[in-house]
């Protein structure tokens, strides 16, 4: 059986010679329009709030631009444009890693440290950083991110190292994080690659073994009961201090009224004395009488009596209640 052919029949046989004419013109204006749209297309770029753009022209650096918005720039690769997040605060973790997913993951070769008394601990940190320099952040260092990094873990080894492991894992972590901010700090000054830095802080610090770690969670628990006590102590020592304080007070007030009263009693008596004195200087005997009659009448003060006095002088005293 022979086989069958079907003959196509060419479409382009049916343009009439106008139709063709007109699309003979219209190539040329259809390939000016595609070049034009490539061209616009290269010429501009957007920035955003949080990015600044370094612009270069045949490779060198001619401008950064802060400024958001629309920006233009020369075609066919004369000018690059290369735009950094330089408004976003960064973060670089050590010993532990975050997912996509929110979770975390340790990374013992980087959390694994050995302090000053050669013990083994396990501390995550986490540094946050910003680009501060465009310029410098692309052209001075090759990966300025992986630089920081290890930058960072050697400063961290080096100031644990320094500490015993009971103040790595208990009470001197916010020391250790400043020391270690600062060191950083001292060494991005040298290196300057466009970064500044912002924080350092331990996410966590852990014994190397569940045994270890009970020990120290025994420790901690002890000092804080001790702080616990000493600012009860502290508490009832300004509680009762005031109390003291406030019936000292009122003992010495009561012992100065008394001692003023007793000035005054003794005054009074002084001046009853003296005016008394006077009158004995000016009628020594009527004087004499009088006092042994007051005195009389005071000691004597519920009795009756009668004082008869003899042509000599002599008295006699007679108790009327005797003789009634």
């Amino acid at each position: 059986m022979s086989p069958t052919y079907t003959v196509v029949e060419n479409p382009f046989k049916k343009i009439t010679p106008e139709t063709k004419a007109k699309l003979k013109k219209l190539i040329p204006i259809l390939i000016i329009a595609v070049i034009a749209i490539i061209l616009i297309s290269g010429c501009w770029y957007t920035v955003e709030e949080t990015q600044s753009a370094v612009v270069t022209t045949f490779g060198k650096i001619t401008a950064v631009v802060d400024e958001a918005g629309i920006h233009f720039k020369a075609p066919f690769g004369i000018q690059k444009v290369e735009k950094l997040e330089v408004n976003v605060i960064k973060k670089v973790e050590i010993g532990f890693k975050t997912l996509e997913n929110g979770q975390t993951v340790s990374v013992d070769n980087e959390s694994k440290m050995i302090t000053g008394d050669f013990n083994i601990v396990n501390v995550d940190f986490f540094v946050e950083y910003r680009i501060s320099n465009p310029t410098k952040y692309l052209y001075s260092s090759v990966e300025p991110e992986a630089i920081l990094k290890s930058l960072v873990q050697s400063q961290i080894r080096t100031v644990v190292g320094s500490y015993q492991v009971d103040d790595v894992l208990t009470t001197k972590k916010s020391t250790i994080q400043s020391e270690i901010k600062e060191a950083i700090y001292n060494e991005l000054s040298k290196y300057d690659f466009g970064i500044s830095l912002e924080s350092v802080k331990i996410q966590d610090a852990e014994a190397p073994n569940e045994a270890v770690s009970q020990a120290f969670k025994a420790v901690e628990t002890a000092k804080q009961g001790k702080e616990t006590a000493i600012n009860e102590a502290q508490a009832y020592e300004n509680a009762e201090i005031p109390k003291a304080e406030a019936e000292a007070d009122k003992l010495l007030q009561n012992a100065q009224y008394r001692k003023q009263n007793r000035i005054n009693e003794a005054k009074e008596k002084v001046a009853m004395f003296e005016a008394m004195y006077s009158e004995y200087i000016l009628n020594p005997e009527i004087t004499r009488k009088r006092m042994y009659y007051e005195m009389l009448e005071e000691v004597l003060k519920d009795v009756k009596l009668i004082i008869l006095t003899d042509e000599t002088g002599t008295e006699t005293i007679l108790p009327l209640d005797k003789l009634a």
